[in-house]
């Protein structure tokens, strides 16, 4: 079993934000895979069903950004998966529009979500893929809480869908395959990379 979780923000007002990557790749995940998100339990809107075969949950934190680990701590001590059994897919500002970046595990960075994550759980040994929505030019919160612009929405659209095949292979086999086709230079990343 799995427990996915996407973050965002809820609300109609944050729906289409460059902060709910997140929850914009669950929704995918939930369409392919025909999943229905309804269900309210763990401070969170989620829905369970199958991936390749796995069980897996679908969930979205609705505690805001900024206390998503108390959604996720609750979601992992229900279903006891283990570290690498949880998978956390969010928005990055360090990294490119439409570029993707998987790992294993890591720090939080200066993702606020993140942050509430790691210190809630008290590990960061989990996978995660972030999304690139590029740095601010001008305010880092107006940033997030924009909307993407119709030049990135091209880029951002096939971000997401690309988002929700890496967590498909990583269900269906760990996190290798999925690191190996999306972390790189190329169709996915068209642009060069900043240091992180």
């Amino acid at each position: 079993m799995y427990v996915i979780v996407g973050l965002g923000n809820p609300g109609r007002d944050y729906a289409d934000t460059r902060h709910n990557a997140g929850y914009m790749t669950l929704d995918i995940l939930a369409d392919r895979f025909d999943i229905d998100i309804a269900r309210r339990n763990f401070r969170s809107v989620y829905g369970e069903g199958r991936i390749s075969g796995e069980k897996v949950v679908l969930a979205k934190p609705e505690t805001f950004m900024n206390n998503s680990g108390w959604a996720v701590r609750d979601l992992v001590n229900w279903y006891k998966v283990p570290h690498d059994h949880l998978l956390v897919i969010y928005d990055d500002v360090d990294i490119p529009v439409g570029t993707l970046r998987i790992r294993e595990k890591g720090s939080s960075g200066s993702h606020n979500g993140m942050k509430s994550i790691v210190y809630q759980l008290g590990f960061d040994d989990f996978p995660r893929i972030r999304i690139g929505i590029g740095s601010a030019a001008h305010g880092m919160v107006g940033h997030v809480l924009g909307c993407f612009t119709d030049e990135e929405k091209p880029e951002v659209k096939k971000a997401l869908s690309d988002a929700a095949t890496a967590a498909e292979l990583i269900v269906k086999g760990g996190i290798s395959e999925a690191q190996a086709r999306f972390n790189h230079k190329g169709k996915n990343n068209p642009k060069p990379e900043r240091a992180e």
